[in-house]
C-alpha cells in the first residue's frame, strides 16, 4: 500500500509557538513518526490535502516543507507501519477507557437518582474524544470497538428506568412492500430520516406523499395518530428501527443523531447533531419543495450511513 510523508524545518530563531502548533496539528491528524522528523499518514486524498496545508503554513512561517508519496520504507514493512498507527490509537483509547470507567462508577453511585446532568456532560466529552480518535483510527484498532461498547453501556444505563420507554410491536418488511406512505409536509429531520429508511431499507419502490389528509390505504408516519410515530421516548425513526428489527450498527448511530435533533433532550450528545440541524433548517428557510427536501435528505443520510459504516461505531446494538 502507499503512504504520504511530511517533513519540515523552521528557522532556528523562530519562536516556539509555530513548532507547538504544528506538533499539535500533526497529533490531531493521527500522523506517526517512524523516524525523527518524518511524519506519515496513509496515502488517502484527505491525508495528502492535510499535509499540503501544513506545508503551506510552514512556508508562510519562512520554513521549508516537503510532502511525498512513497510505496515502501527501507527496514519497515507495511504491517509494521500499520501496527504503529494502531499502537498510537491504542494509547488514546486507553485514556478514554479509563475516563469511561470513572463515569460508569459515578453512574452506579447515582442509583435511582434522576439528576443525570453531570453524567450527560461527561458522556458528551467522552463521545467527542472518541470521535476524534476514531476519525484517525485508519486501521480500525480493536480497542476502538471496546471503547464504543463501553460508552454504549453507559447510554443503556442512562436509558434504564425511563418511565416513558414503551415497547414497540415488531412487523415484517414483506407486510410493507408496495405500499403508499404519507407524512406531514415540510419534512425536517425525523421525517426525512424515515423517508430515507423507507426507500433504502424497507421498500425502494415506495411512494411517499406529503400531506395532512391521509387516505385509508396509506401508511402514516410521524404525524398525529400515525401507524409509526413517537413511542415513549423514541422519535419516529427509532420506532421504525425497532418495529422492523433493523439492527445494523450504523443505522443506530444515525438514529442517535436524529433523536438529539428531534427531541433535544441531549441523550446521546452526538457532536454531529448541531451542524446537521443547521443544514436542515437552512433548506427549510430556502423554501425548497417537499420533493427537493426529500432528495437532499436522502443524499445526506446516505452519506452519514456510509461514513458510520466504515469506522468503529458507538451503536453496537
Amino acid at each position: 500500500m502507499g503512504w504520504v510523508v511530511f517533513s519540515y524545518s523552521l528557522p532556528s530563531k523562530a519562536s516556539s509557538s509555530p513548532r507547538v502548533a504544528l506538533w499539535r496539528r500533526l497529533q490531531r491528524l493521527g500522523a506517526i513518526t517512524p523516524k525523527a522528523g518524518v511524519y506519515v499518514l496513509p496515502d488517502r486524498d484527505e491525508c495528502v490535502e492535510a499535509f499540503q496545508w501544513l506545508a503551506q503554513e510552514v512556508q508562510q512561517a519562512k520554513g521549508e516543507a516537503v510532502v511525498m508519496r512513497v510505496e515502501r520504507f527501507e527496514g519497515l514493512t507495511d504491517p509494521q507501519i500499520i501496527e504503529l498507527f494502531r499502537d498510537s490509537c491504542r494509547k488514546k483509547y486507553s485514556e478514554i477507557e479509563s475516563e469511561a470507567a470513572n463515569v460508569q462508577k459515578a453512574l452506579s453511585a447515582l442509583k435511582k437518582s434522576k439528576n443525570n446532568s453531570e453524567i450527560l456532560e461527561r458522556l458528551e466529552k467522552l463521545r467527542k474524544k472518541y470521535a476524534e480518535v476514531a476519525q484517525v483510527d485508519f486501521f480500525e484498532s480493536s480497542e476502538g470497538a471496546d471503547v464504543a461498547s463501553q460508552i454504549r453501556s453507559i447510554e443503556q444505563a442512562l436509558r434504564q428506568g425511563s418511565s416513558s420507554d414503551s415497547t414497540v410491536a415488531t412487523v415484517t418488511l414483506s407486510e410493507y412492500r408496495d405500499k403508499r406512505w404519507v407524512t406531514r409536509p415540510r419534512p425536517h429531520v425525523d421525517r426525512l430520516a424515515c423517508a430515507w429508511l423507507i426507500r433504502q431499507f424497507i421498500d425502494p419502490k415506495a411512494e411517499i406523499r406529503y400531506a395532512t389528509d391521509p387516505k385509508p390505504d396509506e401508511v402514516t408516519f410521524d404525524m398525529r395518530d400515525a401507524e409509526f410515530g413517537h413511542k415513549g421516548d423514541r422519535c419516529t425513526f427509532e420506532t421504525m428501527l425497532s418495529a422492523f428489527n433493523l439492527k445494523e450498527p450504523a443505522l443506530h448511530v444515525v438514529a442517535e443523531i436524529v433523536h438529539d435533533i428531534d427531541l433535544r433532550d441531549g441523550r446521546y450528545a452526538r457532536p454531529e447533531a448541531e451542524g446537521i440541524d443547521i443544514v436542515l433548517k437552512g433548506w427549510l428557510l430556502a423554501g425548497l419543495s417537499d420533493s427537493e427536501l426529500e432528495s437532499r435528505g436522502i443524499a445526506l443520510f446516505d452519506g452519514l450511513y456510509t461514513a458510520f459504516s466504515r469506522r468503529p461505531r458507538l451503536a453496537g446494538r
